[in-house]
């Protein structure tokens, strides 16, 4: 339970008390964000950020950075994406086992590999100009912008009208309702209501911090785009995408049932496209000075971790923090922010920047020396999953110096506990 409100904590808030006020961009900012009309609201606070107004960039930023997730959701529309209906994917993502891989668009486009790479590339350079921008509403402004993330609102279908069905309350609603999270506020103990439960207020009050915070997980999406762009691909799309996009002209596509041999016609060809899949985790790099920029990229999140705590820790006011100092109210009860925490978190980047650095190498079960991860990021000419996981292509990375363990990671452990990831999703 805990682990699952922590999961969607930069998302869901608790009701508090207090307002705040947005100045124009930050005005234009909700109404576009509420209206799911990012491009007009993008040219709208542009002539803002460009006079230099740090809660314009933040909001350009914000805009941008919603703008590229609607974009890529939808060329994946365009081209049928869905869940894989497999075993693994059920576990993974729900449903029921029997569920068919059926795209939400009746008539999806084909889509070749190069097509995918345009569409990833053209990602990644919306969530390079959305860092830019949200890095310069970062550096100053006494803004806060009250927003309901709920309420936004994307055209993933590309029709021109973002509806109700497209407002990220209605698409985080199956996930709230797994983690047992109401989006009414319960009564008071001993007090009954009349009427209709009264809505939970999910408010969240944006300020400069929380530009660096989402400057920081632009660089999260960015790494693994370019890690994926680094490599060459075709022969995974080829033997596995068709799973994702079941209608899209890919080679497979005709043959997602075959003969039954274990389970079912259905089931013993997903079988075989997870095997497929599995000897496909073989991928030339194809782009070194990309993957070597992948290594950049993870430690510009670090940074900008480090840049948003320096802003929250300087904060004197108490509206509704997305991340909150020790002294700030925490919209978690169950998960407030001390100075144990950020100290905790502090030794934790500390550690991850040693890694990145090559100066704390990456433990490798088959072997007694670590492995180097910036070698790796910055020498490497294929990526071979399985052989790297099982021993053979980590060698070329293999170093003698001191192994990350769990006393690397001592005050994580303390503090966070199992919670290590939820409150790495949340801090960034």
């Amino acid at each position: 339970m805990k682990r699952g409100v922590l999961a969607v904590g930069t998302l869901l808030t608790l009701a508090l008390s207090g307002a705040a006020q947005a100045g124009e961009a930050g005005d234009l900012l909700r109404d576009h964000l509420y209206a799911g009309t990012l491009a007009e609201g993008l040219a709208a606070v542009a002539p803002l950020a460009e006079a230099g107004d740090a809660e314009a960039s933040f909001a350009a930023g914000f805009l941008t950075f919603a703008g590229a997730a609607e974009g890529l959701a939808q060329d994946f529309y365009r081209h049928g994406a869905t869940t894989p209906a497999m075993p693994a994917a059920v576990l993974l993502f729900g449903g029921g086992a029997d569920q068919d891989a059926r795209p939400a668009n009746p008539n999806p486009e084909r889509l070749t590999y190069q097509g995918l790479r345009t569409i990833f590339a053209e990602f990644l350079t919306d969530l390079d100009a959305a860092r830019t921008l949200l890095e310069a509403g970062g550096e100053g402004g006494d803004y806060v912008v009250p927003l309901d993330p709920l309420q936004f609102r994307m055209d993933i279908d590309g029709d021109g009208v973002a509806s109700e069905a497209e407002s990220l309350g209605s698409m985080l609603r199956p996930l709230l309702d797994m983690v047992d999270i109401p989006l009414e506020a319960e009564p008071l103990p001993g007090h009954k209501t009349k009427g209709p439960p009264a809505q939970l207020d999910t408010t969240i009050g944006f300020d400069r911090a929380d530009a660096l915070w989402m400057a920081g997980y632009s660089q999260v999406l960015a790494a693994q785009v370019d890690f994926v762009l680094a490599h060459d691909f075709e022969q995974f799309f080829n033997v596995y995408l068709h799973r994702v996009f079941p209608k899209a002209g890919l080679p497979m596509q005709d043959f997602v049932a075959g003969g039954t041999q274990i389970l079912d016609a259905d089931g013993d060809a997903g079988i075989a496209d997870m095997i497929a899949g599995i000897h496909q985790l073989d991928f030339p790099v194809i782009d070194s000075d990309r993957l070597a920029g992948v290594l950049k990229r993870l430690q510009a999140i670090t940074s900008f971790s480090r840049r948003n705590w320096g802003a929250i820790l300087l904060e004197t006011d108490d509206y509704r923090e997305l991340v909150p100092s020790p002294t700030q109210t925490s919209l978690f009860p169950e998960a407030a922010v001390t100075e144990e925490t950020v100290t905790a978190w502090m030794e934790t980047l500390d550690s991850v920047d040693r890694i990145l650095e090559g100066q704390l190498l990456i433990p490798h079960g088959r072997f007694k020396q670590g492995f180097d991860l910036k070698a790796y990021f910055e020498t490497a000419t294929e990526t071979d999953l399985v052989l790297i996981l099982t021993g053979y292509g980590a060698l070329p990375f293999l170093k003698d110096g001191p192994i990350a363990d769990a006393e690397s990671f001592a005050a994580a452990n303390r503090v966070f506990g199992d919670n290590l990831l939820g409150y790495a999703f949340w801090f960034n």
